[in-house]
């Protein structure tokens, strides 16, 4: 009788656990959502402030290191988004439930019931 109670106590906390790693996965995916939307006006924001300081210099928008600046720019500003990406991206590889093996559980346990 212990071990059924046991059994179904073991599948009740893979469902517990399944349910928080599931809203887990929810929270990040909407965190990363967010970054990206900041990323992208600050990435807005800061490209265009940049061009206006070239405009007011006299720079032209044809100017090959204009260009290369930008780029600079933008890579400079969305870099710790990337990151913080790169590592939400590896939480949500190492979140899951850890599935209960029922069978594996009865066969550690064969020796005992047998014996």
């Amino acid at each position: 009788m212990g071990q059924l109670v046991s059994d179904v106590k073991s599948i009740l906390d893979y469902k517990d656990s399944k349910k928080q790693a599931e809203n887990t996965r929810q929270q990040i995916l909407s965190d990363m959502a967010a970054d990206e939307r900041e990323k992208t006006n600050l990435v807005k924001k800061a490209l265009a402030t940049q061009r206006a300081k070239y405009g007011a210099s006299g720079a032209s928008a044809r100017s090959m290191s204009t260009g290369a600046v930008l780029k600079r720019l933008q890579s400079e500003t969305a870099q710790p988004y990337n990151e913080r990406r790169r590592a939400n991206m590896k939480k949500l590889k190492q979140t899951q439930a850890q599935r209960p093996n029922l069978l594996q559980t009865l066969l550690d346990k064969f020796d005992d019931l047998v014996g």
